[in-house]
């Protein structure tokens, strides 16, 4: 399907995409170690005797840290394809740029 809009608009379609996209990734990487603070925390309250360190590796070894990262890693994916894509559309601009300009040389002659 050929897109006919103007090459401004796909763009910032693009990055808007790629801005959100950043933005859902940053929040999980950045929330890493308090989410698996809350989580030792509620081990250790299931526990009292529980040792910190035995605790954060149960944590670390659950299905639900290892779907955490998981999600963490593949919105950090899916933000990388965004910002590829925004990065095609400003490539192929470009292209299309010399392109003319190449046509414009050499129709002079």
């Amino acid at each position: 399907m050929i897109d006919n809009r103007p090459t401004s608009e796909r763009y910032h379609e693009a990055a808007t995409a790629w801005v959100e996209a950043d933005a859902a990734a940053s929040l999980l990487e950045e929330t890493r170690s308090a989410v698996l603070s809350d989580m030792v925390t509620e081990m250790l309250s299931k526990n009292i005797s529980m040792a910190v360190n035995r605790a954060e590796a149960l944590v670390k070894s659950s299905s639900r840290w290892r779907a955490f990262v998981t999600d963490m890693v593949e919105l950090r994916r899916k933000a990388n394809m965004a910002k590829v894509t925004m990065e095609y559309i400003r490539m192929r601009h470009s292209e299309e740029m010399s392109q003319e300009a190449t046509h414009r040389a050499a129709s002079r002659i």
